[in-house]
């Protein structure tokens, strides 16, 4: 349904934006030295065989420093603010934005409006947390609803997710442009349940892979380019955040594949699960689209929420980018407060999941240098 009315009215609706909202400033970080990780060329992963990481390479792995030069800076817990809580009519907030009326598409199987701006185009389903922009889906934080015959939306949606994607100015960066890249996983820590569903390598190989292969291509972009770990070692998920920290980066993407969990009574995952996903953090009074069993407090407010709007732009730019390049199923950007690389974050930061490693026909695309060739070039390429 979404992808159907999506691309209708990408190109019939064209309405001026006339709202932006400018980010904070980030609070100040903790500052740590951080040894310098050399870099080579990517793997050579065209043998059948797969490549033995644990072997002796010319990588030098990032270490945590054992002394700290200077005092470190102290970072301020984020003042607690009270949340939007109040619904508001649709009509009558584009009305204030500038936006063109929204406008109906359907009534069955599901009610769904359409609302415009110069930057794109947002669908919208009554009673549903899914919605489409530019075709791509995002993950609301509350169900729209008819009210007083208006079509309604939370506050926080309006000001976390239209705003910033209706309203908000591009993404940009600096001249002097520094991205921290993140192998998720590596070392001991192979990948919660993230082997290859035909006993193939883990996560952490394939991770390495797709790191290695991008920072070339981003440097190619004018990126200067720093990697959490180079080689197959434990890297802990503070220390990835001390890095992007050491280095001022101004982004910051953690790399992973996916896979679903082990049914506790038949001892076996769903192979059917499929799809592209990419998270950032929760803004604070909303519910997270994912948990994994942890706690989502609400009322959290979290150093990395000072970049609400940059993270989901961020997040839909690339998001997009790699569906269009590998042609996979689209499971969306999504919301999660657990992530200990994305909480402590100063800067737009998003993790990527780039398909299932349970899922045999997504393992085995994954398993091929041409798909993380593809995946690494797709991630260059929203970065341009």
């Amino acid at each position: 349904m979404f992808k159907f009315v999506g691309s209708f009215f990408l190109g019939a609706l064209l309405f001026v934006a006339g709202c932006a909202t400018q980010p904070s400033e980030p609070p100040p970080g903790e500052i740590i030295s951080v040894t310098n990780a050399v870099i080579s060329s990517p793997l050579n992963w065209t043998s059948p065989a797969a490549p033995n990481l644990f072997a002796p390479h010319p990588f030098k792995p990032v270490e945590r420093p054992a002394q700290i030069n200077n005092p470190p800076v102290v970072v301020p817990k984020p003042a607690l603010a009270a949340p939007v809580t109040t619904w508001t009519s649709l009509n009558r907030w584009a009305a204030a934005h500038h936006i063109g009326a929204p406008h109906r598409l359907s009534d069955m199987p599901v009610t769904a409006y359409a609302v415009g701006s110069g930057n794109g185009v947002m669908v919208l389903e009554i009673g549903s947390h899914e919605a489409t922009w530019n075709g791509v889906q995002i993950n609301l934080g509350f169900a729209p609803e008819m009210i007083d015959g208006e079509v309604c939306l939370h506050g926080l949606d309006f000001q976390k997710n239209l705003e910033p994607l209706l309203c908000g100015p591009p993404l940009a960066f600096g001249a002097n442009r520094i991205i921290v890249i993140d192998p998720g996983h590596g070392g001991s820590n192979h990948g919660t349940y993230a082997r290859s569903v035909q006993d193939g390598p883990f996560e952490k190989e394939f991770t390495l892979d797709w790191a290695l292969r991008l920072k070339p291509l981003l440097e190619t972009n004018g990126w200067t380019v720093f990697l959490t770990r180079a080689s197959d070692v434990t890297v802990s998920n503070y220390d990835r955040v001390t890095i992007a920290e050491a280095r001022h980066a101004d982004l910051f993407i953690s790399l992973h594949f996916n896979s679903t969990e082990l049914d506790k009574k038949t001892g076996k995952r769903d192979d059917k699960t499929s799809g592209l996903q990419t998270y950032c953090i929760t803004p604070m009074g909303m519910p997270s689209t994912l948990t994994r069993g942890f706690a989502d407090p609400w009322s959290e407010l979290l150093p990395n929420n000072a970049f609400d709007a940059q993270n989901l732009q961020l997040a839909v730019r690339i998001h997009s980018t790699m569906l269009r390049a590998v042609g996979m199923e689209d499971r969306g950007v999504r919301r999660s407060r657990f992530d200990t690389v994305l909480r402590g974050q100063n800067r737009p930061a998003i993790l990527v999941e780039g398909g299932y490693l349970s899922n045999p026909a997504e393992a085995k695309k994954i398993e091929s240098p041409e798909y993380r060739q593809k995946l690494a070039e797709a991630v260059a390429n929203a970065l341009k």
